[in-house]
């Protein structure tokens, strides 16, 4: 090989490294945003309102609290059932339960041991509320009032982190519902796990990120995790002043 032939290949294997850079770094900064639009086939799907996660006198709130606070999850959330109930849109929530039964697991992963281990969630059996009342599987005190107030559909409980074991993909069906809005507890687990199933159950899925907040540990940030892989994934990110204005700008029926 001529000194000639030889620089001319290291002149056009570099111009060929620059140029997948320059197209790789180009498909980064142009990942599409493909948006949703809210129509009467909407609803607001919230994971595990309860206070364990979202109360300081919760059980995670050492772990989990740090990142509730800075996004303003609690505020948030009330943000969106409210602007939900004001607008019509159905709210379904997902809640998470342990019984009896459950502690009788004979294998779990890192985080289901954990929830075990400390009591998330428990309650006395699926068919009482003995102890329920202020516990930490209720729910926050303040989400009561859209909660309770016999329209929100409470689906059976999940019992690791997504939607697969319990009635939401049925209930969302039969009330005709294939677009959601998500949001809630945790964000790379629960909120994660959900936005996940229910795109694969071909539903779209807008996830409202500062409206989540997830464990941050000496292994690693699950809010940062989380909000990278609802970008990857879900048709659209919002903050919660974005989805209450996308709600409020749908003008449906509030008679729904």
């Amino acid at each position: 090989m001529t000194r000639a032939h030889a620089v001319t290949t290291l002149v056009t294997a570099s111009l060929v490294a620059s140029t997948v850079t320059l197209v790789a770094t180009q498909a980064a900064a142009q990942l599409p945003d493909p948006g949703m639009t809210i129509n009467e086939r909407t609803a607001l799907v919230v994971t595990d309102p309860q206070n364990d996660f979202l109360s300081p006198d919760g059980v995670t709130w050492e772990v989990v609290g740090k990142s509730v606070t800075a996004n303003g999850t609690v505020e948030n959330l009330d943000t969106l059932f409210a602007t939900a109930k004001d607008q019509g849109i159905p709210v379904f929530v997902s809640p998470h339960y342990y019984f009896p039964v459950d502690h009788k697991w004979q294998f779990e992963g890192a985080l289901e041991k954990l929830m075990h281990n400390i009591g998330m969630f428990d309650r006395t059996g699926p068919l009482n509320v003995d102890g329920f009342e202020g516990s930490g599987a209720d729910w926050l005190q303040q989400y009561k009032r859209y909660i309770n107030d016999g329209s929100t559909v409470v689906t059976s409980p999940h019992k690791v982190f997504g939607p697969e074991p319990n009635d939401l993909v049925l209930q969302l069906r039969k009330r005709g519902i294939d677009k959601v809005i998500l949001a809630g507890m945790s964000g790379n687990l629960c909120v994660e796990s959900h936005m996940r199933e229910l795109l694969e159950q071909g539903f779209e899925v807008a996830v409202v990120w500062d409206a989540t907040a997830s464990a941050i540990v000496a292994e690693g940030n699950g809010d940062t995790a989380a909000r990278t892989n609802y970008r990857f994934i879900a048709n659209t990110v919002w903050n919660t002043e974005q989805a209450q204005q996308h709600m409020q700008e749908a003008q449906l029926d509030s008679a729904r």
